[in-house]
Parts: C-alpha cells; structure tokens; sequence
C-alpha cells in the first residue's frame, strides 16, 4: 500500500526498448496498486515491434493505455513535463547508463530503480556496473541477492538492492480453465520453507487453474545454446520429440517474427533450422502465458518461462544435454530436480521441482518482496533532501566516448556527425579490448568456467552486441 505519508499516489513511469525489458517493466508496475503508471518505449535498434508489444503488455494494463513510444531525444521534454517521483530504467546496461544521463539533467531528480528481465544467475560484471547509479536495484530471488551483494564486494561496488516477486510468475486467471485448481507448488513451497516466517505466497499460492494440456512447449532462447551445431542439435531433438506422437504438438515459442528484434541477437534461429518439419511441429508467436494454457510440459536451456510454468503447476524439464555451465545460464537448476536430456524430451518425462530449491529461487513469500516498500521510503528521503543524487560519472575518453556510447545504443536514431565519427573511432577499438579480454579467460574462480560460484568477473563469452 502506498504510504500515508506521500500523499498524492506516485507518478512512476518505466523507459524500456526490448520485448523482454517492455514485459517485464510492465508486469513489475502493474502489480504496485494506488499508483499513476506509464511506460515510455524508446525507440532504438532493439525497440518492440507494435506486434511484440501487444504479446509483451497481454495481461497488464498496459495493453489498453498508458504507453507512449518516443525518440531518445524526446525523453527531456516527456519527464520534464510529467515530473515522475519514480523512474524504472529497463533495458540492457548501456541502455541503462545512457538514459540515467538524462535523468541527470532533471531539476527535480526521481526516485531512479533498475533491475534485470528475468533470472540473472550468475551474476554479470557488466550488469551491476551500468546500473550502479541507480538508487535501487530489483533482485527477483534471495539467491540473487547474495549473489550480487558478492559480486558487489569482489569489484567496489555499493548498491542497495530489493527483493521483488518475479512478475511473470504470478498466476493469470484462464476462463477456459477448469475450476478446481491444484495448489502443488504452494505446499511445496511450504514444505521447503520449514523455519522461515511464511507469509502468503504470492507467486504459487494459487496456481492458475489449467486444462490437461498435450503440448509440449520449447522455449526458444537466442543466447544459448550458441553454436550452431548446438542448435542444429535441439532442432533434431524436437523433431524426434514430434514423431514420437503425432497426435500431439511440439510448439517452439520464438520471441521474434523476421524483421524484428530482441533484445538478444539472435544466430541460427530455429525457424530456418526448422525448414522442414513434421505437421505437429509448429511455431507460435502468442505470450508464453497463452502457449502455455494447452501446456502438458515446457522444455527449454535456461529460459525464465521455466518460473513462469512452475508457477502454473505445470511440469517442465530444464535441458542438459551439453552440460551443466554458466555459459549455458543453467546453473541456477542445480538441486533443482528439473534437469533432463533428450530422452525425458522425447518421452515427455516432465518433472516438478524440489521443495527445497523454491523457496531460495524465485518463490519465496510475497512478505519477502519489499521493493515498493523500499521505494517509498527513498521517495520520503528524497523529498526531504537526504538521498544523495548518483549521477554518471564522465566515462574515460570524455566526450568521444560519450558520442560513442550514444550512437552504440541508438544506432540510426542517433544523427549526429560526432556519433558517427566516435563509432568509427571507437567500434574497431571496443572490438579489440573485447577480444583480448576473452582470449585471456581464465579457468579459475570467479569466472564464467567456476560452475561452484553464482557470479563471474569476466566479460560475457556471448556474442551478443548492443549494435544491430
């Protein structure tokens, strides 16, 4: 509830691009009541087709009103005019860095959270440091706190951090569904809660009521895995997944339809690995809350549809079919019982998770998930001039890097001469730096090859630019 103390209800307003950063800004503020709520999509290489939109927003509010899509340039005049108390920034990191600049220049400084789209095991350099201006950042597990609090103290950096529930966890209602509902995951998560103070569970207390469902839904990720031969490889399994019944449908859930982004690049796409397939086979653009209506089980590396499933009481299996790594982002499904191969996929030998694993991933008591309480009370201390502005340092090589730093994340929507000499200057330099970094990984702890840590100082290993 909003603070009696605050008055008027909080103007909070999320600034947001790609399709996973859209949803889950929009779910994280749809579930905060007594507040005016407004989402800006800036546009930018990543930016949200109007048809990603409307799959991104499905369920919230945000799907009748509220949004506005602008030009980066346009921010100033939008947040000048509107004066928000609460600014959440959403998108990939230097995105993030580029727009608190903006923020910079206001006369009257919101309240300014970030946070990541979905589960950030393990805990990325790069995404605490573009953030680290922020006044808040949004975790989504108590693994994630630690996580980062660690990665925190390993590189100098201070910053607070809140719990949230993650939003895409919480049940939808399903009309078509039938009316008696199992309540599987909330007694698991009783059962793994033994000792802790348990308050009303508010991603699995009620899990969605669903029909028997006969589809096996993929869900499709661009990062992982990354080679092609990998990639190739799932593509079979789905096939023979497919055969192995015909009678009922594998569904590939993509992200993307040709021509449109994500906010990962994706290479390989199984939409062309796919070519040639069985007619159970097929591919969906719907939101994975509707692929998941007809769902008897979801597969997938490491997407965070598999919190989404579980919320719903719907079985899945986590692939480890090249292992168990960080690079693979699966990591966090250690102890979790949902690992599986390719003979569970094609027997569609789904399984549910342990009690254990819950409660610390992603499911834990809505009593936990003091975010808003948290933001409240930084919008009190701002008001009365006891929260200290965190502004964006000037980045070494000044205003070239800055010039650089912009065109990198508008791409054609910045204009300006110095952007384009900057990323000819700077593009072939960043390149280089980025390559020696990785050519000097190392095996040790701490880095993307230490299975036994929930964090890495090492730069991605995905080749995954910014520039489109």
């Amino acid at each position: 509830m909003m603070s009696a103390s605050l008055g008027d209800p909080l103007r909070v307003v999320a600034i947001a691009d790609a399709d996973s950063f859209v949803k889950w800004s929009a779910s994280l503020l749809d579930a905060v009541p007594g507040i005016r709520r407004h989402l800006l999509i800036v546009r930018t290489p990543l930016t949200v087709s109007p048809a990603q939109q409307r799959s991104a927003l499905a369920g919230t509010s945000f799907a009748d009103a509220g949004v506005t899509r602008v030009g980066f340039d346009e921010l100033d005049g939008w947040l000048g005019g509107h004066r928000p108390d609460v600014v959440v920034l959403a998108g990939r990191g230097p995105f993030v860095r580029l727009a608190a600049r903006r923020i910079d220049r206001m006369r009257r400084r919101p309240v300014v959270v970030s946070g990541l789209p979905g589960m950030s095991i393990p805990a990325q350099r790069g995404a605490l440091e573009y953030r680290r201006e922020s006044d808040l950042l949004v975790l989504h597990s108590h693994r994630e706190e630690r996580a980062f609090a660690e990665l925190g103290r390993q590189i100098g950096v201070t910053m607070p951090t809140a719990l949230a529930t993650l939003p895409f966890a919480r049940p939808i209602a399903i009309e078509s569904t039938r009316a008696d509902a199992s309540a599987r995951v909330s007694a698991q998560v009783r059962a793994g809660a033994r000792g802790h103070s348990t308050g009303r569970i508010a991603v699995a207390e009620r899990p969605a009521p669903r029909p028997s469902g006969t589809d096996l839904v993929f869900a499709a990720q661009a990062l992982v895995p990354a080679e092609r031969q990998e990639r190739a490889h799932l593509a079979r399994l789905l096939r023979q997944a497919a055969e192995a019944d015909p009678t009922r449908r594998v569904v590939v859930k993509l992200r993307s339809r040709p021509g449109e982004a994500e906010t990962h690049l994706e290479r390989d796409a199984y939409a062309d690995l796919l070519g040639a397939r069985p007619a159970n086979l097929v591919f969906s653009h719907q939101p994975m809350a509707a692929a998941l209506e007809n769902a008897e089980g979801l597969v997938t590396v490491s997407s965070t549809a598999i919190v989404e499933a579980i919320a719903r009481d719907i079985p899945v299996i986590a692939l480890d079919v090249f292992g168990v790594s960080k690079p693979l982002l699966n990591t966090v499904f250690v102890g979790s019982g949902l690992l599986g191969g390719a003979e569970e996929v094609v027997g569609r030998r789904f399984r549910h998770p342990h009690p254990q694993w819950l409660r610390d991933n992603y499911f834990h008591s809505d009593a936990e998930s003091t975010w808003w309480a948290q933001v409240e009370q930084l919008v009190a201390l701002r008001r009365e001039g006891r929260l200290r502005a965190k502004p964006v340092p000037v980045g070494r090589g000044g205003a070239l890097h800055a010039a650089w730093h912009r065109a990198s994340v508008l791409g054609a929507e910045d204009r300006t001469l110095t952007g384009r000499v900057a990323l000819g200057i700077g593009s072939p330099l960043v390149r280089g730096i980025v390559a020696l970094r990785r050519s000097r990984g190392r095996a040790g702890a701490d880095t993307w090859a230490d299975a036994g840590t929930d964090y890495t100082l090492e730069p991605t290993p995905h080749r995954d630019p910014i520039r489109r």
